[in-house]
């Protein structure tokens, strides 16, 4: 940044294929899309913009920090004069919206906060998105829009049907994408001005519920909210990041696509199964003794099964099965969990949405 705060393009725009801009880059799932962006795309300029809040870590990008092709920009979405400057100034042509208030419990309690986040902050980026004149905007929902379900299962064209704050504000933000798609698709001579695609998809394997579990299993007991009942499907890291990449390349626009699995557990049962992959104890009694039943949130849906077929027709498929993720995922603990308790959080709650203009 300079003096003035204005952001400061690294080398000519003319140099790069490519300018992304990726919100929230210093998120869990949005950093492991920027380092294969930056290592995949060397002819391309990934530019991460987070505002470092209190679910950002930079050290997940710790491998790419020095790259040419990679840059650094701490701000707010929600300031709207800082992100006209920023799109002036780094010619941004593709926007990846990763940024979010993402916590579900936090949202009772700040709601206001989450809808002024969530939904002003996505109006004023996909606002100044639209006056750059930028090719595509890749926008990052959340399962939960559409609500909970025991039986019925959500495709792209199921209703908004949230019961949370979190849900709510991320279902208006796509309100707003979905806006400008309507509203700008035919002004650009040669082609559609927004490119609206927006993903919705399941908990990925290191989501909160686990992080939450390996961090108590390792100092006191697990807390299991209600039942414990509740059922979420798990995709591993690495196979959302090439969902992304593939709704990038191949995401049809104006369209909207499931990123999903059929692997369902419940959050007992995960909890369970990671006590005793850590613990090394078959034993249920034993295994009771690390977990806490605490009360329910307000309202906690019980599954969100999603049908993903369409994004398959894209060529995407979960590679990574369960067993062999939660392996990776403890062995990845058990070698950073002495950097990660006390420091800036690594991971972060994965509900998150993306749409393109």
């Amino acid at each position: 940044m300079s003096a003035a705060g204005r952001p400061e393009p690294l080398g000519p725009p003319g140099s790069f294929a490519k300018r992304l801009l990726v919100t929230g880059g210093a998120g869990f799932i949005a950093s492991h899309v920027i380092v294969s962006l930056v290592q995949d795309y060397p002819n391309y300029m990934i530019i991460n913009l987070d505002k470092l809040d209190y679910c950002a870590s930079l050290k997940n990008l710790e491998t790419i920090s020095n790259k040419q092709n990679y840059k650094f920009i701490q701000g707010d979405i929600c300031n709207s004069h800082f992100v006209k400057l920023l799109f002036e100034t780094e010619k941004i042509d593709i926007v990846l919206h990763f940024a979010a208030q993402t916590h579900v419990d936090l949202s009772f309690v700040r709601a206001f906060e989450f809808t002024y986040v969530n939904v002003y902050g996505t109006h004023v980026l996909v606002s100044a998105a639209h006056e750059a004149g930028v090719e595509k905007f890749i926008y990052v929902s959340t399962d939960e829009v559409y609500g909970g379900s025991l039986d019925k299962e959500f495709d792209e064209s199921s209703p908004k049907q949230p019961t949370n704050p979190y849900a709510s504000s991320k279902a208006a933000a796509e309100c707003f994408v979905q806006s400008y798609w309507e509203r700008y698709k035919v002004i650009i001579a040669g082609g559609p001005l927004t490119a609206l695609m927006w993903t919705t998809f399941s908990f990925q394997l290191s989501s909160h519920e686990a992080v939450t579990f390996m961090d108590h299993i390792s100092i006191q007991k697990s807390c299991i909210h209600g039942s414990g009942l509740q059922t979420r499907n798990f995709l591993y890291a690495t196979d959302v990041v090439e969902a992304f990449l593939t709704v990038l390349k191949k995401g049809k626009p104006g369209e909207i696509y499931n990123i999903g699995t059929n692997f369902e557990m419940s959050v007992l049962q995960l909890a369970k199964e990671l006590i005793q992959l850590i613990k090394e104890t078959t034993s249920e009694s034993e295994m009771e003794n690390w977990v806490d039943y605490v009360n329910d949130r307000p309202t906690n849906d019980m599954r969100y099964p999603m049908k993903s077929e369409k994004i398959h027709g894209l060529g995407w498929r979960p590679k990574v099965p369960w067993k062999e993720g939660i392996k990776k995922t403890i062995d990845w603990y058990r070698e950073n969990f002495h950097n990660w308790k006390n420091a800036e959080k690594a991971l972060e709650p994965f509900p998150v949405q993306a749409s393109v203009v």
